[in-house]
């Protein structure tokens, strides 16, 4: 064993430039700094990802999700970021709020695409005249302002408030404005699996309380259509949402609105079928034309970049402003 070591110390001796050249190069790949790392991204098909009562539905065409491809900053990759006209290097800061961890962030975005499902699939059925019911509701934890005064978790699973069953965000709200600014409310939470006792102090701002939480519910859909919609562990975050509830629409009603095109788009779905702004609409304009797309669905307040980045790249794909999901819907009927 010691002339293991002896050896070793000897070729490290007459190598030592050798040495801190592979030492260096490690670091500066394993160090990462408060930074990431945008670029132009791909689509994802949704063709096998959304089931109908266990089944999958066949078009000519296909519905797919755009996305940015996002790379955490080591030091060649920000070098990258800073040389390559098509990247760009974004501080965490402006990716996460202030107060909270990668972690956290991560949390949060899990939860929104779990949303995001549950939304897309409740507007599609209500376009396409599906009837349904909304049961079993599940209040997370989404965000912690920097103001609040508690002991809860990101992730948490709200029960109870003060005793109460906290049934929706709009009930979670009833309680917070009937209680005492500076008045403690104490919680029923599910942690890991675990219910736990947490609490909350009530505050107040720009005359109105607040106890720093800000909550998403997902739920359960009963309906005669059993939709399911597939996700990698890989994926998060709500920009997928429009996209997904086109996918659904287009199955449950067993049309093809592709006309055998690849569609691609973006854009968060609210529960009245409201289109909502994302992030990053150049580099997933950018990965849907490189994917071949016929035409790009984005929401209006990304309509005019989008066309911006279209006519400097030349690009020769159809970009669509949609406000809500009939706007898609009434586009792709009609092309």
């Amino acid at each position: 064993m010691k002339n293991i070591f002896v050896k070793i110390g000897k070729f490290i001796k007459n190598n030592i430039v050798f040495c801190l050249v592979i030492l260096g190069l490690v670091l500066l790949t394993v160090i990462r700094l408060p930074y990431d790392v945008e670029m132009p991204g791909g689509t994802i098909d949704l063709g096998n990802r959304v089931k109908v009562n266990g089944e999958s539905v066949s078009i000519k065409g296909s519905f797919n999700m755009a996305y940015v491809s996002v790379v955490q900053g080591s030091i060649p990759h920000i070098i990258a970021g800073l040389i390559i006209p098509d990247w760009e290097v974004v501080p965490q800061s402006e990716t996460m709020y202030e107060n909270e961890t990668v972690e956290d962030s991560n949390k949060r975005d899990k939860l929104l695409l779990e949303q995001s499902k549950d939304y897309a699939i409740v507007t599609a059925m209500q376009a396409a005249g599906i009837e349904f019911e909304i049961e079993n509701k599940v209040n997370y934890v989404a965000y912690i302002s920097m103001e609040a005064n508690t002991d809860i978790k990101i992730g948490d699973n709200i029960l109870k408030c003060n005793g109460e069953d906290v049934i929706d965000l709009n009930y979670f709200r009833e309680i917070v404005n009937a209680s005492e600014v500076g008045e403690v409310l104490n919680f029923v939470v599910v942690r890991d699996g675990k219910e736990v006792n947490a609490t909350a102090k009530v505050y107040e701002e720009d005359g109105s309380k607040y106890v720093g939480l800000s909550v998403l519910t997902t739920f359960d859909i009963n309906s005669d259509t059993n939709v399911e919609i597939d996700s990698k562990s890989s994926e998060s975050g709500p920009s997928g949402g429009m996209m997904m509830a086109l996918m659904v629409y287009n199955a449950i009603t067993k049309q093809d609105l592709t006309n055998g095109m690849k569609v691609v788009g973006t854009g968060t779905i609210e529960l009245d079928g409201k289109v909502g702004e994302i992030g990053g609409v150049k580099y997933k304009l950018m990965g849907a034309v490189k994917n071949k797309a016929d035409v790009f669905l984005v929401p209006e307040e990304n309509y005019e970049e989008a066309i911006k980045v279209k006519e400097e790249k030349k690009y020769d794909i159809d970009i669509v402003k949609v406000g809500t999901l009939q706007d898609a819907i009434d586009y792709l009927e009609n092309k």
